[in-house]
């Protein structure tokens, strides 16, 4: 198996990464929003638009 950020084999101390490294990236990237997931939910578009002071497009 190989580091989902660096690509180099596994650690068994710091599975599925290969260092603590890769670790603390991997947590980074959550902790600044990197990994995301978008919502097409209504009530989601409603509250971003909010958050940044407009209002929100209709979806198609």
């Amino acid at each position: 198996m190989s580091c989902p950020i660096c690509s180099k084999d596994t650690s068994p101390s710091y599975r599925p990464f290969c260092s603590r490294r890769c670790a603390d990236v991997d947590l980074a990237r959550w902790l600044t929003g990197s990994y995301a997931i978008p919502s097409e939910d209504p009530e989601d578009l409603q509250a971003a638009a909010e958050a940044l002071g407009s209002e929100p497009r209709k979806p198609h």
